[in-house]
């Protein structure tokens, strides 16, 4: 009888071992998909607020408001006038938080950053730390008929 080469059971099972220990800690350091996906949903709200803003401003712009320091235009389904800075939503929950759809429900402002002139938004759950995760609306009037600056914070 021939004899015949080949792995032996527990060869394989050891091999198998390995690679599942390798897996379980290699593969998070490479595949950071919470932080990508959190990230990309940064990325969502901040457009849906530099859309809210240039809708608002059209609005405020066909009714005359653009051009003053402060105001405010009432938008068909939004319920309650929109406050205004220099013709774009004011960073308050009268201003852009009325004009993001969900803003208020799934998103909560960032302790401390509701100011005059700036708000921020992150997560309502999940994230502790208060220096990054979140999209910070800003309409500081440095000249008149600026937009307003919305920026990131990255989650990683």
């Amino acid at each position: 009888m021939k004899k015949q080469g080949g792995f032996t059971l527990i060869e394989l099972v050891v091999v198998i071992v390995i690679l599942g220990i390798l897996a379980v800690t290699a593969a998070p350091r490479f595949l950071n998909l919470q932080g990508d996906a959190r990230d990309a949903s940064l990325q969502g709200l901040k457009g849906a607020m530099q859309g809210a803003a240039g809708i608002v401003y059209g609005h405020a712009a066909i009714s005359g408001n653009e051009a003053s320091a402060s105001g405010s235009v009432t938008i068909d389904g939004v319920s309650g006038a929109v406050s205004l800075v220099w013709g774009y939503p004011a960073a308050s929950e009268t201003g852009i938080a009325r004009v993001v759809t969900g803003l208020e429900s799934d998103w909560q402002v960032v302790s401390g950053s509701d100011t005059t002139n700036s708000i921020a938004y992150t997560f309502k759950t999940g994230v502790n730390d208060a220096t990054k995760c979140f999209v910070k609306y800003d309409v500081t009037p440095a000249v008149s008929f600026s937009e307003p600056t919305i920026t990131i914070a990255s989650c990683k």
